[in-house]
């Protein structure tokens, strides 16, 4: 079987290395990948907003399934129309991608069916909501409604932080001015992740990321600076609640709006006192959370992402590794902030020790010369017994790695350590 993957960063190179390895699998095309994932496959310049264009290409090269991995195409209806031209996708409808295209839609989902989360208002007008803000006091939680590329989210602790991210909002930095504004939760943050053909609901595993930019979690959120697997804090009981008080019921409520939800679901959550709560959905793979559940999976992803497609996980089961997985992003120096391009990297074609992948991400070829092209650059993820050997092994591999114009935080997996 053919099949196109669709993105270019360090998690569509976890998931075309997984995919790569399936016995199923005939020829594998990442539009557009990266310089990473030219062993794995065939790099094709394909303009993905171009619906038509994709649907030609699969036509032109049998493609039996197209593999979204990044969150703007599934928002903007690529799945749709791939499945109304006959071609089997992998990923949520534009409108179940709501799920993660607007946090108000989710929000308003958790409202209607019981599912525990923050209390919330919606806003479409600043005033409105300094004047909810300055109400409720500080700390409080301010989102972006729509795609934010994982820095839509501030957590005030003041009421000026909370007014200088509403701003930021109306100041048009994250496109249409709306935002959610909610309650601070406290507990240890977690990832869940689960497949669902939009009946069944197939329970993958944890993880947990760390998404500011500072050692001890300090500085401004990011797309995530690292993350292992499993979370240690999802126990069993915490996993199976939330999975019946959070995930079913969400999947249960999209199938009763004729919108079945099909694809991966992401679930963040706070673990508070009081049981998991949701924070929000992913309507895709997290990253750099894939760049640790793929080296953990046993079982065929290929064979997966067809039964989810197909309808038919009530007959799948998944198998994981016993070991953990972590993974250390190397970000070109300024990031979340203005990167500079073009730097060299060098050392990735050295042994880097047992169970070591390195992932790339932001990165491109330049006169033969493999150099950074963006903010995170290259996931650098090890296997280990235990937390501490799986980042002894991933530091060790960083430290190796010859990217001048890097840095990292030192820290990855603190909390379970």
């Amino acid at each position: 079987m053919n099949v196109l993957l669709i993105g270019s960063g360090g998690r569509e190179h976890a998931l075309a290395w997984a995919i790569a390895a399936s016995p199923l699998l005939g020829t594998l095309y990442c539009a557009p990948g990266n310089p990473g994932m030219v062993t794995l496959g065939t790099n094709v310049a394909l303009d993905v907003s171009n619906h038509e264009d994709v649907i030609t290409f699969c036509r032109e090269k049998t493609i039996g399934l197209v593999m979204v991995g990044p969150e703007a195409p599934l928002v903007a209806g690529l799945v749709d129309d791939l499945t109304a031209a006959g071609i089997k996708a992998f990923g949520p409808t534009r409108y179940a991608a709501q799920l993660e295209g607007s946090k108000g839609f989710t929000k308003d989902i958790c409202r209607a069916h019981n599912i525990p989360t923050a209390a919330y208002e919606r806003f479409t007008a600043l005033d409105a909501a300094l004047a909810y803000v300055r109400r409720q006091g500080a700390p409080i939680v301010i989102k972006a409604d729509g795609l934010a590329a994982g820095k839509g989210v501030t957590v005030a602790m003041t009421l000026s932080e909370a007014e200088a991210a509403l701003r930021d909002i109306w100041d048009g930095r994250f496109g249409e001015a709306s935002c959610v504004v909610e309650a601070f939760l406290e507990g240890e943050e977690a990832s869940f992740f689960v497949l669902s053909d939009g009946v069944n609901v197939l329970p993958l595993t944890t993880a947990q990321d760390h998404k500011r930019v500072g050692d001890g979690d300090t500085g401004p959120n990011t797309g995530g600076m690292g993350a292992y697997s499993p979370a240690p804090c999802m126990t069993p009981a915490m996993t199976a609640e939330a999975l019946e008080t959070i995930v079913k019921p969400t999947v249960k409520a999209l199938a009763g709006r004729g919108h079945p939800y099909k694809g991966v679901l992401y679930a963040g959550l706070m673990l508070t006192k009081s049981g998991p709560q949701l924070i929000e959905y992913n309507a895709r793979f997290g990253d750099p959370e894939t760049q640790v559940l793929m080296p953990r999976l046993k079982s065929d992803l290929l064979t997966l992402l067809l039964a989810t497609v197909d309808g038919t996980l009530d007959k799948m089961s998944v198998r994981w590794k016993d070991e953990t997985a972590l993974t250390v992003c190397l970000c070109a120096k300024g990031y979340p902030g203005t990167v500079a391009k073009g730097n060299p990297i060098n050392g990735l074609e050295k042994d880097l020790g047992a169970g070591v992948e390195v992932f790339q991400a932001g990165t491109a070829l330049k006169d033969g010369q493999l150099v950074s092209n963006g903010g995170r650059v290259l996931n650098v993820t090890a296997l280990g017994k235990t937390v501490k050997e799986a980042q002894q092994r991933a530091y060790a591999a960083v430290d190796a790695i010859d990217f001048a114009d890097g840095f990292c935080r030192r820290d990855i997996g603190w909390r379970a350590l």
